[in-house]
């Protein structure tokens, strides 16, 4: 499955990130411990995740701070990290998602639990 990679800005900080499919509504995949646009969904195990996905949804993806093709910087914290969250979704034109997050990415899923008008479901 083929999806240029783009990077969004968050501060001085360019975040690599990638859009798979043409879903009614949006999936933002929120990485564990690694992550890397590139390679990552070249993986036959991946593919087959991606394309299921891809069958009800559109999917973004993207390289945290430090990791990938993102920007490399030193220590980060949670609201950073969130920060990252939300410029890929707007530089994506995403106002809604469904934020779905594995491993490391798994806590920051319910990053806006306070603010649900930008995100009506949680899975």
């Amino acid at each position: 499955m083929q999806s240029d990679i783009k990077y969004a800005r968050t501060g001085d900080v360019h975040i690599a990130y990638r859009v798979f499919g043409e879903g009614p509504r949006d999936l933002v995949l929120i990485p564990g411990t690694l992550s890397h646009v590139e390679p990552y969904w070249d993986f036959p195990v991946n593919q087959y995740l991606l394309k299921r996905l891809t069958s009800f949804a559109r999917v973004i993806v993207f390289d945290k701070r430090g990791q990938g093709l993102s920007d490399r910087i030193g220590e980060q914290t949670l609201e950073e990290r969130i920060g990252d969250v939300r410029a890929v979704m707007d530089a994506a034109d995403s106002p809604r998602a469904t934020i779905f997050g594995w491993s490391e990415g798994g806590p920051m899923s319910g990053w806006n639990a306070p603010r649900p008008a930008r995100e009506p479901s949680w899975h």
